[in-house]
């Protein structure tokens, strides 16, 4: 995916997001190229909880357990409060899972993300307001990318799955 940077469109540039990824593991990939979908759905302010569990009971049902599987749960409630937050307050998520990673991509309607917010986050301050749901991201899984612009986001997180997992 790539991150869209700039005010209006005559002016917007395309540049290649600051995501962890491996380069053997190739371009990213779409839940229309890879495994079955387990999750597409719309949320809301008042849904949060209930797709966290649904992405935790649909990982788990697919053979995912322990820490990666926490921590990826934990970067999508991340994301997805954010767009809750300050994205229009609804969005969509798509789960699946390949032969070696989980996916999820969230995507908004909203204004797009300011260009300070963009790039790879630093540790924020201990008693820093906000500032986390991204860093924790980058931080839980192997690849962050963000595509932007006036008319939405789409956020797409990945984790690597060890040699014994095969949905």
């Amino acid at each position: 995916m790539e991150e869209r940077i700039g005010s209006c469109a005559s002016q917007e540039t395309l540049r290649p997001t600051a995501g962890r990824q491996d380069p053997a593991a190739g371009p990213a990939a779409s839940p229309t190229s890879a495994g079955p979908v387990l999750l597409d759905r719309t949320f809301g302010r008042d849904d949060i909880t209930a797709v966290r569990h649904e992405v935790t009971d649909r990982l788990t049902a697919a053979g995912i357990a322990g820490d990666r599987l926490h921590g990826f749960v934990l970067a999508v409630n991340e994301v997805i409060t954010n767009v809750v937050l300050h994205a229009g307050g609804h969005g969509r998520i798509v789960v699946w899972v390949t032969a070696g990673s989980a996916w999820c991509t969230v995507t908004d309607s909203g204004p797009g993300i300011p260009e300070r917010f963009l790039g790879r986050p630093g540790v924020p301050e201990a008693f820093e307001v906000g500032g986390r749901g991204i860093w924790l991201a980058h931080q839980l899984c192997d690849e962050v990318t963000i595509a932007t612009g006036p008319i939405g986001t789409t956020i797409g997180l990945r984790i690597g799955l060890g040699p014994a997992h095969r949905p």
